[in-house]
Formats: C-alpha cells, sequence, structure tokens
C-alpha cells in the first residue's frame, strides 16, 4: 500500500484521487471519487470517476456509432461545463515510480490509438470538476475530501460508489464505518 497524501501539502496532487468525506451531500460529489488531472496555485481539475451515465458514446453522438469508440463508457465528469465531452485515458504501472500514465482531454483519433495499448482504460466524461485558487486546498483543510495516491488494485475496483467505498476501507479507516450508511438513512 502507499503512503498517504497530506491534506495540507503544498505539493501538486495531480494523478491523486480525492476522496468525499461521507458527510459531503453536494449532489455532484456524493460518495464520489475524483481523478485529479490539474493542480497547481491557479486552481484544480479533474473527473469523478465513479459516477456512470449507463450510456457509451454510441448512444449519445451518432459520430461514434461505428467507430472503435462506441462502446466507450460515459460517466457524469462534474459539474462544469456538463454539455462539454471529455475523452480520458490512463494506466497504472504498479511498482514503478512512475506510477500512473494520464491523458486528459484527448482528441477522438488519439483515444481510438490508445484502446490498443495494453492496458490503457478509455472513457468519456461529461464536464468535469473544478476548483479555483485555495478552494481546493481550503476543502482539504475542512476534510471534506482525502487527497490520496492510486492503489495497485485500482484497475481492478468497481466504476460506481463500490469504488469509493473499496477505497475508504483502504485509507480511510476512521470514514469507512460511514461508508456503509444507506443514501438515505430514513430508509434504514
Amino acid at each position: 500500500m502507499q503512503a498517504r497524501r497530506s491534506k495540507t501539502a503544498t505539493a501538486s496532487l495531480a494523478g491523486s484521487l480525492l476522496l468525499a468525506h461521507p458527510g459531503l451531500r453536494d449532489e455532484h460529489f456524493r460518495r464520489s471519487v475524483v481523478l485529479l488531472s490539474a493542480h497547481d496555485a491557479e486552481g484544480a481539475m479533474g473527473v469523478v470517476l465513479n459516477h456512470p451515465t449507463g450510456e457509451c458514446l454510441a448512444d449519445i453522438d451518432a459520430s461514434f456509432a461505428w467507430g472503435p469508440l462506441a462502446q466507450v463508457p460515459v460517466f457524469t465528469g462534474g459539474p462544469v461545463e456538463p454539455e462539454h465531452l471529455l475523452l480520458c485515458a490512463w494506466k497504472l504501472h504498479p511498482g514503478e515510480v512512475a506510477r500512473f500514465t494520464l491523458h486528459f482531454g484527448i482528441e477522438p483519433a488519439q483515444a481510438a490509438t490508445l484502446m490498443d495499448e495494453a492496458g490503457m482504460t478509455v472513457r468519456a466524461f461529461r464536464g468535469y470538476a473544478g476548483w479555483t485558487a485555495g478552494q481546493l486546498e481550503d476543502e482539504l483543510t475542512r476534510e471534506a475530501w482525502s487527497a490520496e495516491m492510486i492503489p495497485d488494485n485500482f484497475m481492478s475496483m468497481g466504476n460506481d460508489e463500490s469504488l469509493w467505498r473499496g477505497l475508504l476501507a483502504t485509507y480511510n479507516h476512521a470514514w469507512r464505518l460511514w461508508a456503509e450508511e444507506p443514501r438515505d438513512p430514513s430508509r434504514n
């Protein structure tokens, strides 16, 4: 298991996962796992990895119907520019120093090429998550998020709420019990 990233680190968290606090009720980020693609003094951005729409690219855009990207799953990437479709690809390198290769906001032709690479995951996202300068740092200080390294078993984890639960069980034992709380506790 990799060491946790500090919540107050001034270094870039790009390439990290943000796990939403179990008490976070924002409809866009409740029980979310965000892959950060950028983080610097100007702000941060990434995509929510575990909010599948149940659609694939061919379902939302006929131009993909007969091409290699037709079955690429579509996720709700975040509340910023939800009408914008973003293609991303990544590959995990377990045990290596450069553990993760990320291609963010790529063109369809590049995504199609990357699909042929062993171990590469390609996904489409409607919108993205974004934070202005200092906003993410403030939310980390208030423990709305936990910033974590990508674990070696990441690719074998689910792509829905089970991803969030599994990562909480691995990284944040204090939050783990809350992860099993039903979505609507009044219906328990």
